[in-house]
């Protein structure tokens, strides 16, 4: 079972942020019809695509609807499969570093020092935290080849 193609909007070159949302969803469905994937996700993923095809809307919230797609389809496919496009997991655990491991390590230097100023001095900890947590396991998904070779950008 072979995967939808995008259909290119008529004003797409008029945004180019959208133009860009909808050259990285044609490059991720060139890296998925490589990959063997199960029918129901095969199934999941033409069902996005042919509302997106079928979309009447325009400008910011057509960019709001391709980028809603583009992140259901990633997430089905981590969840399904583990597969992932390159630093996937960098930029999720990026953010979950500053959050989960900078913002209590900011209060414990706050509290140790008794200034609440220092409370932003965790999040670049968290954040090189994160960073290297996310980095081993995108270099794992490499190594196992559950990687595409394309890099979403948000």
């Amino acid at each position: 079972m072979n995967l939808l193609e995008l259909h290119k909007k008529e004003n797409l070159t008029e945004n180019i942020k959208l133009c860009k949302v909808y050259i990285q969803l044609e490059e991720l469905l060139k890296e998925l019809n490589k990959k063997k994937l199960s029918p129901q996700v095969v199934e999941h993923i033409n069902l996005e695509i042919k509302e997106l095809n079928t979309s009447s809307l325009t400008d910011s919230r057509l960019l709001k609807f391709a980028k809603e797609k583009r992140t259901k389809i990633i997430r089905l496919l981590e969840k399904e499969h583990k597969i992932v496009p390159k630093n996937y997991y960098r930029n999720l655990w990026l953010v979950l570093g500053m959050s989960a491991f900078g913002l209590p390590l900011g209060v414990v230097f706050g509290l140790m020092t008794s200034n609440m100023g220092l409370l932003a001095i965790g999040l670049p900890i968290g954040m090189a935290i994160g960073i290297a947590v996310g980095t081993k396991m995108d270099n794992k998904a490499q190594e196992e080849g559950r990687q595409l070779q394309i890099e979403i950008s948000y």
